[in-house]
């Protein structure tokens, strides 16, 4: 799915903290008692659930034609009636860069005390945040990143690199004991960044493991059609495969068409992203797919608790620091039967 080219090496902390786990603090129920001696001098302690001031969200995403985006404008906006205290000003959604632009400068006229953005094209949206910030609206840029650094306050998104990186560990793990093991790759759209780096991830991956040789790669358009169409010539080409790594549920969902259609069941598949479908076929456990890597919507809930953070001159629960991060990578966790049940409402339609 067509998402953004994530800021490796921007992630706060330790990179093996995620940013759900920090996250967790934005939501405590037990903030630290005000007049606590331990409490941070200022008005700067972690925010919490209890309403506090209010603040005023403007939400601007791109049109919502694929079941990813679908999830990030239902997980903003869910998260926003969490709180008593938060009022979202949500645009439409557009591809069209000239109507996000004129969407976001709608609601900077508008007065809201915090943006969240996740621009339909980063580098066409980056003057726009740059008018934000310059106006005194601090910018949570939300996945797909801005060209300059000065257009947000705040950057969180998901980790290509990472899923092809996990994708690729799984399936090693998987086929260790395998001589002269073949994989092959069912990629995303190749002019697309994120779709490069799912892939070197992916290859990076594999050189830890000698007895695996990818064997073939086709790039797909994140379509239920192009995935099918696409697996089709993969099967035909490759008589004898051990895994396949697909970037996309959605276009999985032709994929697995496909290898139904030819009778093959004899390798394993680990998609990515995060599919409610994807979990549900893990979950039975009848056919090829056995994992997925996640690219998870749930950062557009995560962004609105940092825009509210934001918007009230608060920190994070379980950070020292009296502000929030400036910028937060998320991880690309493996999702298999082990563990689906876990993930299961997080997944998207």
């Amino acid at each position: 799915m067509p998402h953004s080219t994530s800021r490796r090496g921007l992630l706060f902390g330790a990179a093996a903290v995620s940013a759900g786990a920090v996250l967790t603090g934005c939501t405590s129920n037990e903030p630290k008692d005000s007049d606590s001696d331990d409490a941070p001098a200022g008005d700067n302690r972690p925010v919490d659930d209890k309403p506090g001031k209010e603040v005023t969200i403007g939400f601007a995403g791109p049109q919502a034609d694929h079941g990813w985006l679908n999830a990030i404008n239902d997980n903003a906006k869910e998260r926003a009636k969490k709180y008593e205290d938060v009022t979202l000003e949500a645009t439409e959604g557009s591809n069209d860069t000239a109507a996000q632009i004129g969407q976001v400068e709608t609601l900077i006229n508008k007065k809201v005390d915090v943006l969240v953005i996740l621009p339909a094209d980063g580098k066409a949206l980056t003057r726009v945040g740059l008018k934000a910030m310059k106006a005194g609206i601090p910018v949570v840029n939300l996945d797909r990143i801005f060209a300059s650094a000065q257009a947000y306050r705040c950057w969180i998104g998901g980790d290509n690199y990472g899923m092809g990186l996990n994708a690729g560990h799984y399936i090693g793990e998987k086929l260790k004991g395998t001589r002269n093991a073949r994989v092959v790759e069912l990629a995303g759209l190749d002019n697309l960044e994120l779709t490069k780096q799912r892939t070197k991830g992916f290859d990076d991956a594999l050189k830890n493991y000698p007895n695996i040789e990818k064997v073939a790669r086709q790039a797909a358009e994140f379509t239920v059609e192009s995935g099918q169409a696409k697996m089709s010539q993969l099967l035909q080409a490759q008589k004898n495969i051990d895994a396949l790594w697909n970037h996309d549920d959605d276009q999985g969902v032709g994929a697995l068409r496909a290898i139904k259609q030819a009778g093959r069941d004899d390798f394993l598949m680990v998609g990515g992203a995060g599919a409610l479908s994807a979990f549900q076929e893990i979950k039975a456990d009848r056919g090829v797919l056995k994992a997925t890597v996640l690219y998870p919507p749930t950062m557009a809930a995560s962004a609105i608790d940092l825009a509210r953070a934001l918007g009230q001159g608060k920190g994070i629960g379980g950070m020292a620091e009296h502000e929030i991060p400036a910028s937060l990578t998320l991880y690309s966790a493996v999702v298999d039967k082990d563990n689906v049940d876990q993930y299961m409402s997080t997944g998207f339609k």
